[in-house]
């Protein structure tokens, strides 16, 4: 099975530079490519091959204005171009949305490199165009790396590279779980175990008001600092927003920390098979009310945990319709109360059932697996 490893860099001042001249190029040919195709698709054009427009990207690095390019490594512009029409392509399928362009302040910086002329010492990485850097832990020597990344996750740089490690599966329980994942409690297992919203505890509360703060005194220093239909960036804007980059890295890490402590705590039990809802995230998104509750939670980034910890140790992973009545079915008698509503947090049958609603729904859940 391939398993990544991510690690991080210390690179020194002049390398750093590299690295974020290698992260904007990468984001500048990935966003030349999606231009290509849409202008490309607008004048009635095929599809442009990868192949195609890597030609036409070696034509243009010969022209002056475009000698830049040759600053960074020649396998970092072939992969971005390789990555845009790779989204391109899951986009025709109905598998993604349309790719958008990359934001120099939103999108987070990253960029490929090389396998095969990846190297590792102790302590150290060979990175093309950027040498010998710094790593906080020793990378694996003598295996075959697989798709590494570099990137940027807005204090520290990281490189992530996949390979190929043998897995000894442990022997199972024979118990199939049922899984309710929600907004009040992140899961919630047919076995009893309960995972709590990391997103109302005091940390992430305390944390999310100083973003607040931190948001609105940078929106008011912007406001004071206007001239004309422009604003001025000045230092003080500057420390305030490298504030709130900290603040959110901090929050993104809690959620992603507190999600790899759950999944990590319901494949330990050793289940037979795992059962999950297939919820309409895209659609839940749609409510105003809901919206930032669903995002904070992470539902999709939890799926993603669960289903290649339940492959690496195999565990068998199912996910139900997505129209499944879960809730709203009585796990004693099997009958379904149409007019259940979201509000309604206790789950109350004819039959006498009394059940906290999602705990009922994860029985439910855990009888699909036959």
């Amino acid at each position: 099975m391939i398993l990544a490893k991510k690690i991080r860099l210390k690179p020194t001042p002049e390398q750093e530079q590299q690295l974020w001249k290698s992260a904007g190029t990468a984001r500048w040919v990935y966003n030349w490519t999606i231009l290509r195709q849409e202008v490309n698709y607008h004048k009635g054009g095929a599809f442009l091959l990868d192949g195609d427009l890597r030609k036409e990207l070696t034509k243009l690095k010969q022209s002056k204005e475009y000698a830049w390019l040759y600053d960074v490594s020649n396998n970092i512009t072939k992969q971005a171009v390789k990555d845009a029409c790779d989204a391109y392509k899951r986009f025709f399928k109905r598998q993604a949305d349309q790719p958008r362009f990359k934001s120099r302040r939103r999108t987070k910086p990253s960029f490929y490199n090389d396998p095969v002329k990846l190297k590792a010492k102790l302590g150290r990485v060979l990175i093309e165009k950027v040498g010998w850097v710094s790593t906080s832990k020793q990378l694996p020597m003598d295996v075959k790396y697989n798709n590494p990344r570099i990137s940027f996750d807005g204090k520290y740089w990281y490189i992530s590279v996949g390979f190929e490690q043998e897995i000894q599966k442990p022997e199972r329980t024979g118990e199939a779980l049922g899984i309710d994942v929600g907004i009040k409690n992140l899961a919630v297992c047919s076995n009893g175990m309960v995972f709590k919203n990391i997103n109302k505890t005091r940390a992430v509360k305390k944390a999310e008001k100083r973003l607040r703060r931190l948001q609105r005194r940078v929106s008011c220093k912007y406001q004071m600092n206007k001239e004309g239909n422009r604003f001025v960036k000045t230092c003080n804007i500057v420390k305030v927003e490298k504030s709130i980059r900290l603040l959110h890295r901090r929050l993104t890490n809690i959620r992603t920390n507190h999600i790899h402590q759950a999944t990590n705590a319901i494949v330990k039990t050793k289940p037979s098979k795992v059962v999950m809802e297939n919820l309409n995230i895209k659609g839940m998104m749609k409510n105003r009310h809901l919206s930032k509750a669903i995002a904070q939670q992470k539902l999709y980034e939890f799926k993603r945990q669960l289903q290649y910890k339940c492959e690496k140790y195999g565990i068998g992973f199912l996910e139900a319709e997505q129209w499944y009545p879960s809730s709203k079915t009585c796990s004693d008698c099997g009958e379904i109360k149409k007019d259940l509503k979201l509000s309604n947090r206790v789950f109350k049958c004819g039959c006498g059932l009394e059940l906290e609603r999602d705990f009922n729904a994860s029985i439910n859940l855990a009888k699909l697996a036959g």
